[in-house]
């Protein structure tokens, strides 16, 4: 099975909204954080998920416990500070590895659209 998609296209699509909230991750500074996005592929065992996903400015907590994430950033900018580290800048095009394990906070400066691929046990 292939599963082949366009992004832009794809954001382009009626994405439901949903507030960012735990156990994703926890919105800091008072202020809601909307979020949209579509998984594209789900494997069987749920061990690997990919989509899409878009978030409005704002600042998060994050903690991967038993699973990591990677990204590819499609547009916006955001600042991701694992605890204890300096602070690394991702923009369009940059890509991440969030490995399980990863505790921090991310602020999204602007608009952010990614393509993500989530994995490890569920």
């Amino acid at each position: 099975m292939t599963v082949y998609f366009q992004a832009k296209d794809a954001f382009e699509a009626d994405l439901p909204t949903r507030p960012l909230e735990p156990p994703m991750a926890t919105p800091l500074g008072g202020s809601p954080i909307d979020t949209r996005s579509r998984v594209i592929f789900n494997s069987e065992d749920d061990a690997i998920k990919v989509g899409l996903w878009e978030c409005q400015p704002g600042e998060s907590r994050w903690e991967f416990d038993r699973h990591g994430e990677f990204v590819h950033i499609l547009a916006g900018k955001m600042t991701v500070r694992r605890d204890g580290e300096p602070p690394v800048v991702l923009a369009s095009g940059d890509s991440a590895v969030f490995p399980p394990g990863w505790t921090g906070v991310w602020e999204v400066h602007e608009q952010l659209r990614k393509i993500f691929l989530v994995f490890g046990p569920r």
